[in-house]
């Protein structure tokens, strides 16, 4: 059984699960992002879900420092309901975007708000965007925290550390 520290908790055991299921689940939030089925894509998150993107360091803290993305699940909710409206100019006309996700690991336990245990799971992310303007290589580490429920897992947390998250970035119009 693998555990990982969190903040005052100690060790929190991470649930079994199969790093098949979690890769499945992984690899299918990558494509629904990618192939903009935004219904698809926020019908993953769990009623308390963070979204987080940090513009600086991997372990800032996102309540005093800036980031790229912070965001609550109404604020998924919102900027998803944004997207749907075509008026999104960052992203007009929209980027072809292909994520590869790779290097995926059961790291431990994190405990979630109502008390039951998510599994974290970290993985290396490369998303290729092209667009009008030119292509783009994002690379990074992710750091999601999957909840099992009954209709399978859910994601409560994703955090995107951006390989060259020091330098200016280009214009992020889309779900990374």
């Amino acid at each position: 059984m693998t555990t990982v520290e969190t903040t005052g908790q100690g060790p929190v055991p991470a649930p079994e699960i199969d790093i098949r299921e979690v890769e499945q689940f992984l690899y299918r939030e990558a494509r629904l992002a990618d192939e903009s089925d935004y219904d698809g894509w926020e019908a993953l998150w769990t009623d308390d879900a963070i979204y987080w993107v940090p513009a600086s360091e991997h372990d800032a803290d996102p309540l005093r420092c800036v980031s790229i993305i912070y965001d609550n699940r109404n604020r998924i909710s919102t900027r998803m309901k944004q997207v749907r409206t075509g008026k999104r100019y960052a992203q007009s006309p929209p980027s072809n975007l292909r994520r590869l996700v790779s290097n995926v690991e059961i790291l431990g336990g994190h405990r979630a708000s109502d008390g039951s245990v998510d599994v974290e799971v970290g993985a290396n992310v490369l998303i290729f965007e092209s667009r009008a303007r030119g292509n783009e290589l994002w690379g990074g580490r992710v750091t999601y925290r999957l909840r099992p429920s009954r209709d399978g897992l859910r994601l409560s947390y994703k955090k995107v550390v951006l390989v060259d998250h020091d330098k200016a970035v280009p214009t992020l119009g889309f779900l990374v």
